[in-house]
């Protein structure tokens, strides 16, 4: 099944919401479509996109999910569409929990679990959004892959084209230096378009978006060329805080505890830019210097 997204009347946001609505098979089976991309293994962020979009829709929709765990199996193959299977693991009175497999030619890529809950009033508290710059102070990401020489930049250009990504900096380009955390990046991300009024197609193009560049900032203490290590993504988590729209710029503030045994640790606070902590992100992946 092809994505109708390269429709030319289509939008950059109408596209992406093409993409992440998934087709009804049978019960809690769902099939995904899939964009033109000259890559060679599908954008983890999509698969995790249409995985949550998959779960949320077995669940009531007063049911509003508050995190997800994944793991990526194998690479995605652009070729034929993501079957989404969905298993009923709990339905509560306040939580409810999925799990999604993902799966092509007849073997899971990808697997997700969602804990859904009902809302509640409670207690509040949120970190402090630190000081950045604004997001027209910012470069263009993909612009700046260009620059750097990345092999895939053309086609994440295209593929991302739903995305409006400014870099702020990094450890090493940009950021001011900060003994307690020396590996980080910041970035403005926002969604170029309407997303429309349904939280949950907020909530899926941010997933979408959240993989984008945060295994990255596992390199950024590192002097090294980026197109001379093997990346790829081996988990993905999120944690929703607070409802927010998508299509307002929102600051990726990305740091890495942690980088050992050839894989990167990262974690991405997300915060508005009113200063509302709104979700938090965290990878772990594959960061394996290049021999050749």
């Amino acid at each position: 099944m092809t994505d109708p997204s390269h429709d030319p009347a289509l939008d950059p946001a109408q596209q992406l919401r093409a993409l992440l609505d998934l087709e009804y098979l049978d019960v809690d089976l769902f099939r995904g479509r899939q964009p033109e991309s000259t890559r060679q293994r599908v954008y983890g962020g999509q698969v995790a996109a249409q995985a949550l979009v998959a779960g949320t829709r077995t669940v009531p929709d007063d049911l509003h999910v508050h995190s997800l765990h994944s793991y990526f199996l194998l690479p995605g193959d652009y070729q034929v569409p993501v079957i989404y299977d969905v298993e009923r693991i709990r339905d509560g009175r306040s939580f409810a929990t999925r799990r999604v497999m993902a799966r092509q030619h007849g073997r899971p890529i990808y697997y997700q679990t969602l804990s859904f809950q009902r809302a509640e009033d409670g207690f509040d508290h949120q970190d402090a959004m630190p000081q950045v710059k604004s997001p027209d102070d910012g470069l263009d990401l993909v612009e700046l892959m260009r620059g750097r020489g990345a092999e895939d930049a053309e086609a994440l250009g295209k593929e991302w084209a739903a995305l409006d990504v400014r870099w702020l900096g990094s450890s090493l380009h940009g950021l001011d230096p900060d003994p307690d955390r020396p590996s980080r990046a910041q970035m403005w991300i926002r969604i170029q378009g309407e997303m429309g009024d349904d939280p949950g197609d907020h909530l899926a193009a941010f997933t979408y978006a959240s993989d984008v560049s945060l295994l990255g900032a596992s390199l950024a203490a590192h002097d090294t060329d980026p197109t001379k290590v093997q990346m790829a993504s081996l988990d993905h988590t999120i944690w929703f805080h607070r409802p927010f729209r998508v299509d307002d710029w929102w600051l990726y503030d990305q740091w890495s505890p942690s980088a050992s045994g050839a894989r990167g640790f990262s974690i991405g606070r997300i915060y508005t830019q009113d200063g509302t902590l709104v979700a938090t992100a965290a990878q772990e992946g594959l960061i394996r210097p290049r021999t050749r």
